[in-house]
């Protein structure tokens, strides 16, 4: 039933045509049919499962807000369901039940569940009713090479659609209902213990992550701790056992002679470990966490009860079915995973007895998880703590034996902040003591974030430990010398390198600006460093881990879209030299682009055809470095904003490069394909092989141009967009050309000129 439910979500998540729907509709039919005729419990929910996932997730895909609908605006009437507010904005999930278009030729979003942005928000709760006006967007993110993947969690939450509301009398139009958890919320600021205390007992006891700030996020991260402050498997864990063991004791008291034989109480700790998902809101972690206790409850029950595997199969199957997108969430797999080692680990094992047992049954259990779960961690997150094991050795059992407990202890008084206070005072102070120990292992071993071609190695290597030490029949020679021999074999690795004749050519999706990385064998450069928004995020934040060195960055003018990265890199990486134009307010120790001037490394030559000597264009777009990189008989053209007179210019030295008929390889093109730009001369002159825009998904200034997007299509070159694209990165050598680009081919083409639409057709 769990592999039916998860093909389910994967036919779901293909969204097929009608015809393909058909095809799939008859052997489903079929299967059920003769389940039904044979009487079959198992084989009609096998096929009930595949049918509900493949429902549930083609409803989601089919709510994706589209294309033809961005930028567009709507009345929308729904609720408040989730809220985030910071200083300058509020960020909801709001869930619509009205649509009204704008526009009497548009037809409402069909999807329900949106995120949106309010600048200058009122103040908000959740489950109010709202009837506001929004402009729509698709729920897309930057796609660039290892890096976090917004669009992916957009879709794993169930977010159809973003946007932001428009100040077009916005109108509450119910209050929120009642509710226990926000009541509780409000209370706990009543209560006189620090801030981090507040903030680390709401996210432990009623699952809001929300209250947890950056900071908290981030010490979590580092020494992997997080599970601990979120609701999760281990909480609710807790919560049914200590449910259990105080139902069976009053059961003991109540029916003296039969209670080895009572039922209910376990039933009643089940339905304890939903009443602690109910007070995260259901949301879909803590619903799987609840259902995985309570399928273990029976499983430990032995009333007509499952073994362990059928009983992991049948939770897995179970939370599919509830929430037909788990399966592109890395927390069920994290959870399954460790349930798994769990099982193979103790199974035909006594069941532990006293201190010392249940002790060292904890540090075998940890000793088992730690290598396997590194891996997982680090092929989900890309990242590992490298104290996590003997962290959470530790923490778990203080988290679960006394902060939790003295958690729900002072929810007994929260009607009464003072006596609350007082039974929360130990918890305050393990909370901020818990905090210290973690900074101190964090600044002592530090996340670690290995390069992406490191990981897989590392993760087998740790998945291979563990299963070593986990799987029965393993000598103790065979662990002794494997062991040690895996460690070697990871550390001696060398990460691959470009070849003497090679250039790669990284164009990154930043949104409307550009930034652009050459690396070859003995040099990298950044050309641009992406925008800078109005919320103070920069893109250039997330590209690579702290502490990168590059050698050169070349800044072509000051406009934000482009040097809006500088603080970004300034402050987590190390840049050699630093090149921008004259007459620039970037205030960087800078050496100034000049015309015929350059450097050379060995076979590569990197030459700036522009800003002419002594020249300060009183317009910044005519002070762009325009950078030509050469490497043996391959040539790359990056422009910056330069307009087509400033193309005139420096169009002879270009000639001169490119001699004969030789056409330029790669173009990132000037000014995002602005019709200011990439004039026919230039076009005519270069005839680019592969030509990139740089421009931000329904940018509102026509980016780029269909007359521009037409004129390198009629040279032959083949056209690529990081809006449509993601990251476009080009390899070059001698042998030839190779174009890889991060988006899944396939995602929202378009034609090069679409009406007012305008996209690019991406090459093959």
């Amino acid at each position: 039933m769990a592999m039916a439910a998860m093909a389910g979500s994967f036919f779901g998540y293909q969204g097929g045509s009608a015809l393909s729907a058909a095809l799939l509709a008859i052997p489903v039919a079929f299967v059920l049919a003769l389940a039904l005729w044979r009487r079959s419990l198992w084989g009609t929910s096998t096929v009930l499962a595949f049918l509900i996932c493949l429902y549930g997730v083609g409803e989601q895909r089919a709510g994706i807000l589209p294309a033809s609908l961005a930028g567009h605006d709507f009345i929308l009437t729904g609720r408040v369901l989730t809220l985030d507010v910071d200083q300058r904005r509020a960020r909801f999930r709001f869930e619509v039940d009205n649509c009204q278009a704008m526009v009497a030729t548009d037809a409402c979003p069909v999807g329900t569940r949106f995120r949106l942005s309010w600048y200058d928000a009122p103040t908000l709760e959740p489950g109010e009713r709202w009837r506001l006006t929004a402009r729509l967007r698709q729920p897309l993110g930057f796609a660039n090479p290892d890096t976090f993947d917004y669009g992916g969690w957009l879709w794993r939450e169930g977010i159809q659609a973003l946007g932001y509301v428009r100040d077009d009398s916005p109108r509450r139009i119910a209050a929120a209902p009642f509710s226990l958890r926000q009541r509780a919320l409000e209370q706990l600021d009543l209560v006189d213990i620090s801030p981090r205390g507040k903030r680390w007992l709401a996210a432990l006891t009623l699952g809001a992550g929300e209250r947890l700030n950056d900071d908290d996020w981030d010490l979590l991260n580092a020494t992997g701790t997080t599970h601990l402050m979120v609701i999760s498997g281990l909480h609710i864990g807790l919560v049914a056992a200590l449910a259990l063991w105080l139902l069976r004791r009053l059961s003991r008291w109540l029916q003296p002679f039969s209670w080895r034989m009572t039922v209910w109480p376990w039933l009643g700790a089940g339905l304890a470990a939903f009443a602690y998902a109910g007070l995260a809101g259901f949301e879909p972690p803590a619903v799987r966490a609840a259902i995985m206790a309570a399928i273990g409850l029976w499983a430990a029950s032995g009333r007509h009860a499952p073994g362990w595997w059928q009983a992991w199969w049948l939770a897995l199957a179970l939370v599919v079915v509830s929430d037909p997108l788990a399966p592109w969430r890395p927390g069920l797999w994290l959870s399954f995973v460790a349930v798994a080692v769990l099982i193979l680990a103790w199974s035909g094992r006594p069941r532990p007895s006293g201190w010392q047992g249940w002790g060292v049954a904890l540090l075998r259990s940890q000793w088992l998880l730690a290598p396997i779960m590194a891996a997982a961690v680090l092929l989900a997150f890309g990242r590992l703590s490298p104290l996590a094991p003997l962290i959470n050795l530790f923490a778990v059992p203080l988290v679960g034996s006394l902060m939790v407990p003295l958690g729900f202890a002072g929810w007994l008084f929260g009607a009464w902040p003072s006596l609350a206070s007082w039974v929360w005072w130990p918890f305050d102070h393990l909370a901020n003591a818990l905090a210290y120990v973690f900074a101190l292992a964090a600044d002592s071993l530090p996340l670690w974030t290995p390069e992406p071609w490191w990981r897989w190695p590392i993760a087998s290597a740790l998945l291979l430990w563990g299963l070593l030490w986990l799987l029965p029949g393993v000598t103790r020679m065979t662990r002794a010398w494997t062991c040690p021999g895996l460690l070697i074999l990871v550390l001696v690795l060398k990460a691959p390198s470009l070849d003497r004749d090679q250039l790669l050519v990284t164009v990154y999706d930043v949104g409307q600006g550009q930034l652009v990385e050459l690396e070859t064998r003995d040099r990298r450069v950044l050309v641009d460093t992406g925008p800078r928004f109005a919320s103070g995020f920069m893109p250039a934040s997330l590209l690579w881990p702290a502490g990168q060195r590059f050698d050169d960055v070349i800044v072509t003018h000051s406009d934000t879209d482009h040097s809006g990265g500088v603080a970004a890199l300034r402050q987590d990486h190390r840049v050699e030299r630093w090149w921008a134009p004259r007459g620039n307010d970037l205030a960087l120790p800078s050496r100034p682009c000049v015309a015929g001037e350059g450097w050379r490394d060995g076979r590569v030559s990197w030459t700036f055809l522009s800003p002419p000597a002594g020249d300060i264009a009183p317009d910044a777009n005519d002070r762009s470095c325009v950078l030509l990189v050469t490497v043996g008989e391959r040539r790359v053209l990056v422009t910056g904003d330069a307009s087509a007179n400033r193309e005139r210019e420096f169009l002879g030295a270009l000639k001169t490069a490119l001699p004969g008929s030789r056409r330029l390889d790669v173009l990132v093109a000037g000014h995002h394909g602005s019709a200011t730009s990439s004039s026919q001369a230039l076009v005519d002159a270069t005839r680019p092989v592969e030509v990139i825009f740089s421009s931000g998904r329904g940018n509102p200034f026509g980016h780029p141009a269909p007359v521009v997007v037409q004129r390198f299509i009629d040279v032959g070159s083949q056209v690529w967009n990081t809006a449509y694209d993601g990251a476009v990165r080009v390899t070059l050598s001698a042998a030839g050309i190779d174009v890889l680009t991060q988006r899944h081919p396939g995602w929202s083409r378009r034609s090069a000129v679409d009406g007012a639409d305008v996209g690019v057709e991406s090459s093959p």
